[in-house]
């Protein structure tokens, strides 16, 4: 139960300082420091990212090349012009 507690503490606390940086955010007039956090921002999402990839096991790697050759069998695949024409379509 306190562990609930404090985590409802915490995302609270957690909104809260999102809130305020939101406002501070907003306040800002230099580009330069708006330039930097969206740079930091999205450095730090990629290191997120890369954090939490696991390794694929070797089952499911074999797994996922049966699936795409079964796909490729049943004629499940796009060729990647017609990928590019049909993403060009929906601009």
């Amino acid at each position: 139960m306190d562990c609930v507690i404090l985590q409802k503490k915490f995302a609270m606390n957690l909104e809260t300082r999102k809130i305020l940086f939101i406002q501070e955010f907003l306040r800002l007039q230099n580009e330069e420091i708006i330039t930097g956090l969206e740079n930091l921002l999205r450095i730090k999402k990629s290191e997120l990212f890369d954090l939490n990839q696991k390794p694929m096991s070797i089952e499911q790697f074999n797994a996922e090349i049966d699936e795409s050759l079964k796909d490729s069998n049943n004629g499940y695949l796009i060729k990647a012009t017609d990928l590019q024409e049909k993403i060009q379509s929906w601009h």
